[in-house]
């Protein structure tokens, strides 16, 4: 690896949790855990919708597991909303094995990624640098 290719950015991310029949939050942050070069945290508020500017200004990326949606439209909405109002990416994962994903994440969302580590880490810093 070449000086100039490291990345030793720590991305602040949201990752959509809640309701998970499917367990995948944890599929999704394993994917993310494998890529070792990849550096993260993940910033968690007990309520979204009131978290406000201290809290946002600090994050790079929301990622929104689609898989998560319908049983979670309310934390959803709370993290769209906050994506407007404070100009954060949206990274939305379809959900696994799945090609189609609810129209209102689709439409706000600055890119839609597979289960794929690699593209899901792209995605991240694609997102980020195009804010």
């Amino acid at each position: 690896m070449f000086e100039d290719d490291r990345d030793d950015k720590i991305y602040n991310l949201i990752i959509t949790n809640g309701f998970d029949k499917n367990n995948e939050y944890a599929q999704f942050t394993e994917k993310l855990y494998s890529k070792v070069e990849f550096l993260w945290k993940e910033s968690i508020s007990g309520s979204y919708s009131a978290a406000g500017e201290r809290f946002y200004s600090k994050i790079d990326a929301i990622i929104m597991l689609a898989g998560l949606y319908e049983d979670n439209k309310e934390l959803f909405e709370d993290l769209l909303n906050a994506s407007k109002e404070y100009n954060i990416p949206i990274v939305l994962v379809r959900p696994y094995g799945l090609e189609e994903v609810p129209e209102i994440l689709e439409e706000n969302a600055a890119t839609i990624v597979g289960w794929n580590a690699n593209c899901i880490v792209d995605s991240v810093k694609d997102a980020h640098h195009t804010m």
